[in-house]
């Protein structure tokens, strides 16, 4: 059996995902932190982290990129959906992440990024 481990793919897409995400926060943090669901600490981190730092965060072995959405959401995004049905789906969920986020904040609880 031809066994992959995806080292090399792994790293491509890490590298070009933080390069994407620091260049989307160091041009509009507020926008880039909820198309990427950073917090604005996080956001402000990842814009000043110097390239050698984003290389060697990039050879981890496990993807940085996560999607945030539920398989019935990812599954409809891949379907035949109209785009305005669509763009309003994607924007509820935002919105719904964002408070979900707010709220623990203010009760002080633990909320896991996913």
């Amino acid at each position: 059996m031809d066994h992959e481990d995806f080292a090399d793919e792994i790293r491509d897409l890490n590298l070009s995902y933080l390069i994407l995400a620091q260049r989307m926060v160091q041009r509009d943090p507020a926008s880039a932190a909820v198309k990427l669901g950073l917090e604005a600490e996080t956001a402000r981190w990842l814009a000043a982290l110097p390239p050698a730092k984003l290389v060697r965060m990039a050879s981890l072995q496990i993807g940085l990129p996560q999607f945030r959405f539920d398989a019935a959401v990812l599954e409809r995004m891949a379907g035949e959906k109209a785009r305005d049905e669509l763009t309003a789906t994607l924007h509820a969920a935002i919105l719904a992440h964002g408070s979900q986020r707010k709220k623990t904040k203010r009760t002080g609880g633990h909320h896991d990024e996913t």
